[in-house]
């Protein structure tokens, strides 16, 4: 095979090496779709470990005006409460309105069992937490897999 040819097909290999390498780069950078949202081209955790009223107003807000902002469809919203914070998943709570408007609308609302037990452990009664929240065996564990899954987290 004379030299020139040899080059060519050289370049077009190490051509479509790096190509193939940007490929596979960006394969590994981009989530796996969600089930619920596959569409979805925006993930965000809100994270709320604090009881102050002040915080779980923000924190709704912010996922309000997430949903007013794109598409509900093209955004998937996720609060994770743990700590003091699951107080906002309270049945007795003046948000539980709020919360359950935004679970309709699409946002998931994750509590951490560990606090629960904790609480019942030390008082003796289980917090009772609005049917639509959803129980993760560890709050910030549920927040770390979500962003090694392409979530953004954000701390209102």
């Amino acid at each position: 095979m004379p030299k020139i040819n040899r080059r060519i097909i050289g370049t077009i290999l190490g051509a479509a090496l790096a190509v193939s390498a940007a490929f596979a780069a960006d394969a590994q950078t981009r989530p796996a779709p969600l089930p619920d949202k596959p569409f979805a081209d925006h993930r965000i955790v809100l994270q709320l470990s604090d009881s102050d009223p002040g915080k779980e107003s923000l924190v709704l807000s912010v996922a309000n005006n997430l949903l007013k902002a794109y598409d509900p469809d093209r955004i998937a919203v996720e609060v994770v409460a743990f700590g003091p914070g699951i107080d906002l998943l309270r049945t007795g709570n003046p948000n539980r309105v709020r919360v359950e408007s935004l679970i309709a609308q699409g946002v998931t609302f994750d509590v951490c069992v560990n606090t629960l037990d904790t609480i019942a452990r030390e008082t003796g009664k289980r917090p009772e937490v609005i049917p639509g929240a959803i129980p993760v065996q560890v709050g910030v564990g549920q927040i770390l897999s979500l962003v090694e899954n392409g979530f953004t987290l954000v701390r209102p």
